[in-house]
C-alpha cells in the first residue's frame, strides 16, 4: 500500500489497484504550493466533512477523473447537485466497494459546506480488505467511541489522526486515541497549515515514542510504502 501526503488532511492511498483520496484541500494550502493537482488521480474521494479546508479541490478532481465521492448524505447531496457521483453513508454503516469495505465512524467536530449549507454530521472512515486496514479520523476530538473500532473492525495497520490542536485534538490526545484504537503506527494530519495549528514536531514525536508508538510526519509531496 502506497500513501502520499498532499498536505493538511489530504492523502492519496493506493488500495487494490484503486486510488483513494482523502479530504482534498491543496490549492488553498500555501505549504502545498508545489503539488501539481493535475497529476493527482482518484477513483474515490473520502470526505470526512464539508469545511472548505477539506473539500476545496473535491469538485475539480472528482470531475476530472469521474471519481465517486464517499461521505455523509448531506455532503454527498451537495456535490451531486454539481453532477458528481456520490455514495452516501451514515455513522455505523459500512459498504463493500471494489477496493474493500468502508465503515463510516463517529467524529466530534462541526460541518458546513463552503457556501454555508448544512454539512451533516462529520465522520471518519475505517477501510479494509483482505490485505490492509486503516483508519482516517478526519477532524475530531478524542472520543470514547474510538474504543469501538477494535471491537467492530479488523486490526489496524495504521491510522491517520489530526494532531494540530485548537480545531481538533492535539498530539497529547492523539496518543490516547492511538491506545483506544489499538494502533501503534500513526500518520499525522491537520497540523502546521496555518497559525492556529502549528506544532513542535519533536515534542509530538517524543510524546508517541514515550508510549512505544511511532508518529509519522510525512513531508508534503512524499510517499510511504506500508
Amino acid at each position: 500500500m502506497k500513501i502520499t501526503y498532499y498536505g493538511h488532511a489530504c492523502f492519496g492511498i493506493e488500495m487494490k489497484g484503486k486510488q483513494l483520496l482523502t479530504d482534498p484541500f491543496i490549492s488553498g494550502n500555501e505549504l502545498a504550493k508545489n503539488v501539481d493537482i493535475e497529476a493527482i488521480s482518484a477513483d474515490y474521494l473520502l470526505v470526512s466533512h464539508g469545511h472548505a479546508d477539506h473539500v476545496a479541490d473535491a469538485e475539480t478532481i472528482a470531475k476530472r477523473h469521474k471519481a465517486t465521492l464517499i461521505s455523509n448524505a448531506e455532503v454527498v447531496g451537495w456535490f451531486q447537485a454539481k453532477d458528481i457521483n456520490g455514495h452516501p453513508m451514515n455513522h455505523g454503516g459500512k459498504w463493500k466497494f471494489d477496493f474493500g469495505i468502508v465503515k463510516y465512524v463517529n467524529a466530534v467536530h462541526s460541518s458546513s459546506m463552503p457556501d454555508g449549507t448544512y454539512g451533516g454530521n462529520p465522520g471518519g472512515f475505517v477501510v479494509w480488505n483482505d490485505s490492509n486496514c486503516f483508519y482516517f479520523a478526519g477532524d475530531t476530538d478524542l472520543t470514547m467511541d474510538m474504543k469501538l473500532i477494535p471491537m467492530t473492525c479488523p486490526k489496524l495497520d495504521f491510522a491517520i489522526l489530526p494532531i494540530g490542536d485548537n480545531f481538533t485534538m492535539g498530539y497529547e490526545e492523539a496518543v490516547i486515541a492511538s491506545d483506544f484504537i489499538a494502533c501503534d503506527k500513526i500518520i499525522a494530519c491537520h497540523y502546521d497549515t496555518f497559525g492556529y495549528i502549528r506544532i513542535n514536531h519533536e515534542d509530538a514525536k517524543n510524546a508517541f515514542a514515550k508510549r512505544g508508538k511511532e508518529l509519522i510526519l510525512l513531508p508534503i509531496g512524499e510517499s510511504l510504502e506500508l
